[in-house]
């Protein structure tokens, strides 16, 4: 199967969310963020459309963590990046949870080498969705990903070159299957942090706020900045009791 998609929207979205958040990312670790969003999307395109997908990958050198989410039902990824505070470990390491309409989380994690998120993501394949997967650069911000299905000729499929990904469409037989659009969105809001925020502001305001009467906080998935109000975070509790 081959998934194909223009990244050059996405990527404009992504950066107009650092702006807006004035986040400023190392270099090296926003061309790893930008290569593992492209195995990301061309990986929840291919999903179906009741699925939730996350992944952390975790880097030791550089020591930082990627993470992103997808849904599927609602055509959206987000993501950021963890560069402090990052965990030492023996060797890198991928996650991937996947949950699937109503049903129960399911993660697989696998060890990995390198510094590159789509060796990371060819490897995941590898040895837990256990079939092959190649990602390909096949234009300018045009990405491929290409996988292994029943009756696949793998000895082509481990030689093919990203020449001969750009040009699948006139050497291959390929049946159009379905179009998909992904847009740059993470749906945080005041209301869902104060939620988190709310068993720590019922043992007192004062281990939350201590003199202050606002704070600023990050959202965990897409790293945007929320300023909450001691006020606003008081009246959020006596409404929710």
């Amino acid at each position: 199967m081959v998934a194909r998609a223009e990244f050059g929207a996405l990527f404009v979205d992504y950066y107009l969310h650092l702006g807006a958040n004035a986040m400023k990312p190392a270099p090296e670790h926003d061309a790893l963020f930008k290569r593992a969003l492209v195995a990301f999307v061309l990986h929840t395109a291919s999903r179906p459309r009741n699925e939730l997908t996350a992944w952390t990958i975790n880097f030791q050198e550089p020591r930082v963590n990627l993470f992103l989410a997808g849904d599927n039902e609602t055509g959206t990824v987000t993501g950021r990046i963890f560069d402090e505070n990052v965990k030492a470990l023996p060797e890198n390491i991928f996650y991937s949870d996947v949950v699937r309409g109503r049903g129960e989380k399911r993660r697989s994690a696998v060890t990995f080498s390198g510094a590159d998120p789509v060796a990371a993501a060819e490897k995941f394949y590898e040895q837990s969705e256990q079939r092959v997967a190649r990602f390909f650069e096949v234009g300018e911000e045009e990405f491929a990903m290409v996988t292994e299905h029943p009756d696949c000729d793998l000895a082509w499929l481990k030689t093919l070159t990203a020449e001969g990904a750009k040009t699948l469409a006139t050497t291959e037989s390929l049946g159009f299957l379905e179009k998909r659009v992904c847009r740059w969105h993470c749906g945080c809001n005041q209301a869902k942090l104060m939620e988190v925020l709310a068993p720590a502001m019922r043992s007192g305001s004062a281990g939350l706020f201590g003199e202050d009467e606002m704070i600023e906080i990050r959202c965990p998935r897409c790293a945007a900045r929320h300023t909450i109000t001691r006020e606003a975070m008081e009246a959020f509790v006596a409404g929710n009791k």
